[in-house]
């Protein structure tokens, strides 16, 4: 910085504020200090010695439950994701991805205490992670998007017992009796297969519990008994993993005449599987996805689903990094709303 500050004959801190505070310096004297750095061969101020002395490293820790390959495949996590970014990346903040482990229902607790992050975001782990424990141990400000519920966090998340209540009414005004549940990974042993109404209410994952309770409640509400409803837990949360549940689920005799499912990858599933038996969606079997993520739109046909804002949801939790960043008092949870949205998977028994 002294070599190009002599070569231009401006102060360090003017070469300083060309990198760091463009605003501070004309355009025309920022292009001449750039070009004198070029010329030098000096790349900028070393991200590892602003970090030292500002004690930032700008990056936000991502703690996801699941492998990467899993994760990229995930629409939702991706929309949810971009939004995120767009919030903090002017602010000077990258997002450091942590895959989750399989097991444990988010990342090795030692890959957390290890990462150079500045905050933490956790995306939809399970209850219990050991990860969470190494963000209190480091003493990380948090930020849940989804799950799990940690008092005293700042969470964002979306009304998932009141959305899976309003697709099982909307199947049962449609006349159907004959309802089955395609369930979200619970983190079971073993994983995937038939469930009971309680392992499933023992899911290790929030948004699980609510969406199921969701469902059961409003079916029992109209006469529909519990022990009459199939629960098959999906294997993974791709289509390609969550085939075989769905096969499983669409064996059964009487085979249900209705699908809810807890994400709209996993109706996209029972849709390949409907088709791959024989049957027509919505003339045989009429499915309820949740999310409405971009696919649940080009599907054949169009999926009928529950809508979360998960842009707005990304956003907010961009908003909730930074403000924790700047200081800022942790506010009290927040949830964006689900719709129902009614399109051609979907028609009267």
């Amino acid at each position: 910085m002294d070599d190009v500050a002599d070569a231009v004959g401006v102060s360090r801190a003017t070469v300083s504020n060309a990198y760091n505070r463009p605003d501070q310096l004309s355009a025309h004297l920022r292009e001449e200090v750039l070009r004198a750095a070029k010329k030098i061969g000096y790349a900028g101020p070393n991200p590892t010695a602003r970090s030292l002395a500002t004690s930032r490293t700008g990056a936000i820790a991502v703690l996801l439950d699941t492998n990467l390959s899993t994760a990229f495949s995930d629409p939702a996590l991706s929309v949810t994701l971009d939004a995120l970014s767009t919030v903090v990346d002017p602010e000077g903040h990258a997002l450091l991805l942590l895959p989750g482990d399989g097991e444990s229902g988010g990342p090795r607790a030692e890959r957390i205490l290890t990462a150079q992050a500045d905050i933490a975001v956790a995306y939809s782990l399970a209850d219990g992670a050991p990860a969470l424990n190494a963000v209190r141990d480091r003493g990380l400000p948090l930020v849940v998007i989804d799950q799990p519920h940690i008092r005293g966090s700042a969470r964002i998340g979306v009304a998932d017992r009141a959305g899976a209540a309003a697709a099982a009414r909307h199947l049962l005004t449609l006349g159907h009796r004959r309802i089955g549940i395609f369930s979200a990974q619970c983190l079971s042993a073993p994983r995937g297969g038939e469930l009971s109404a309680a392992e499933a209410g023992n899911s290790r994952f929030h948004d699980n519990r609510e969406r199921m309770a969701g469902y059961l409640e409003t079916l029992a509400e109209a006469g529909v008994p519990v022990t009459d409803v199939p629960i098959w837990e999906a294997s993974g949360l791709s289509v390609e993993s969550a085939l075989p549940s769905a096969f499983g689920l669409l064996d059964r005799h009487p085979r249900p005449t209705a699908l809810l499912c807890m994400s709209d990858l996993l109706a996209l599933a029972a849709i390949s599987a409907a088709r791959q038996l024989g049957l027509s969606v919505p003339g045989d079997l009429s499915v309820v996805g949740f999310d409405d993520v971009p696919p649940a739109r080009w599907s054949e046909p169009p999926l009928t689903t529950v809508r979360q804002d998960l842009a707005a949801k990304g956003r907010a939790a961009g908003e909730l990094v930074l403000g924790l960043l700047r200081g800022d008092k942790t506010p009290a949870p927040s949830e964006v709303p689900a719709e129902l949205v009614v399109r051609d998977s979907t028609a009267r028994v």
